[in-house]
């Protein structure tokens, strides 16, 4: 899951274990065509849709042998656009193709960054373009190029079971545009997941964006098989945050939030995965995460949402709580090797706005995933996703009403 250039990577082996600088180095690349339309059923709000074909060459070296080991890795991201020109984009939630102050989307996007580490034992400090996949802070990967993050990063591997990561980032540079000036001024964070043994494993986490918010995070997973092939697997995922005062005035709302969701689910042979959810959001504001600092978000990475309430909405209005029922079915186990459906109901009240204390929404979740398993195609990936989401007309200022369809295809594979 971790890609290069990420905060937390897998460490395979540890220094004692290098084989050098050229001989443990590896190049991967990744084609992706990438197309998001977003048929909005609100007055007055048009239709948007984008659609490009981007490539991500990832390098990543090893580490010179010895007590201390040093690398270097590197990242090369382009993109074409296909679709999506003036009147069509410009969507914060697609965000593919940064638009020029004229209203013109770029045709073409370039981004390159690199980072400088180094190693002792199973702890690596490094520098440079970061990819955090963390809870309290994730880039995001979730459109056409990535979300990345200059800075400092420790990722320490040393007891088993136990993943500490620290950071500071002072620049974030925006998946849709080659700009780093988005705003942000620092922000720093730290943690630690643990796995206490087979069946219970936590994390803990806190970060801070100056001038913007503090924000800290606890999850815990429970899990437990049974006989022929079946599990339960309970999931808690809380954050708290709490605004700074003059950030909290700009956004018109309140300095407080605290949201959690707990997940029950229930694995049958291995191939069907039934799933109920609850989420509930308190405070003086909604949950605020992701966004840029310089058009008003809080620039804590696009994908600082880990919880099980979050499709094309996030269900984290102000207030609001927030029920879910969903079903996932690996058709591999049933015959067609690499098919997989998932299908969800999230229903949500309680949203409080300028308009009412009792908002509503729902959305209904569809997505079809298949992965070439060999032929010159092999671990190609088709990806088809459909929402439908309706939002009552009195919490039009927290999200609106819509129909989203997303095709995302990926072709991954390795140089050497």
């Amino acid at each position: 899951m971790l890609g290069l250039l990420s905060s937390g990577s897998v460490f395979a082996a540890g220094q004692a274990d290098s084989k050098g600088l050229v001989d443990d180095s590896h190049m991967d690349v990744l084609f992706r065509n990438a197309f998001i339309n977003r048929d909005y059923k609100y007055k007055d709000t048009e239709t948007k849709a984008e659609w490009g074909q981007g490539i991500m060459l990832d390098f990543q070296s090893g580490y010179t042998e010895g007590p201390v080991g040093f690398g270097v890795d590197g990242l090369l991201q382009y993109a074409v656009r296909l679709d999506g020109g003036r009147g069509r984009s410009g969507a914060g939630g697609i965000d593919f193709f940064h638009q020029d102050n004229d209203g013109k989307a770029k045709s073409d996007l370039f981004k390159a960054g690199g980072r400088v580490k180094m190693r002792v034992s199973n702890t690596v400090l490094s520098w440079g373009t970061q990819r955090p996949v963390l809870p309290i802070l994730n880039a995001d990967d979730s459109r056409l190029l990535y979300e990345t993050y200059t800075g400092f990063m420790l990722n320490s591997q040393e007891l088993d079971g136990l993943d500490v990561n620290a950071g500071y980032f002072t620049d974030e540079q925006q998946k849709s545009d080659d700009s780093h000036n988005t705003g942000l001024k620092s922000l720093t964070f730290g943690g630690a997941s643990y796995k206490f043994n087979d069946y219970f494993s936590g994390a803990l986490y806190a970060s801070n964006v100056e001038d913007t918010l503090n924000k800290q995070y606890l999850g815990m997973t429970y899990t437990q098989p049974f006989a022929n092939d079946q599990t339960f697997i309970l999931d808690f995922n809380g954050y708290h945050s709490h605004l700074d005062k003059q950030f909290a005035e700009s956004m018109d709302t309140g300095r407080k939030n605290t949201i959690w969701s707990l997940a029950a689910s229930y694995v049958l042979w291995d191939i069907h995965t039934f799933k109920v959810a609850y989420q509930q959001n308190s405070g003086t504001a909604g949950y605020n995460y992701g966004g840029y600092r310089n058009q008003g978000g809080v620039g804590d990475g696009g994908n600082t949402i880990w919880l099980s309430n979050s499709y094309w909405s996030d269900f984290n209005g102000e207030d609001e709580r927030s029920w879910q029922v969903a079903y996932s079915v690996d058709l591999g186990g049933l015959g067609v090797p690499g098919l997989s459906y998932d299908v969800a109901y999230v229903n949500g009240d309680n949203i409080k706005t300028s308009a009412t204390s009792n908002g509503k929404e729902h959305e209904l979740f569809n997505q079809l995933q298949y992965k070439v398993q060999d032929g010159f195609a092999k671990d190609l990936k088709l990806k088809v996703r459909y929402s439908v989401l309706r939002v009552s007309s009195d919490a039009s200022d927290y999200n609106k009403s819509g129909n989203e369809i997303r095709v995302f295809v990926d072709y991954p594979f390795n140089i050497f």
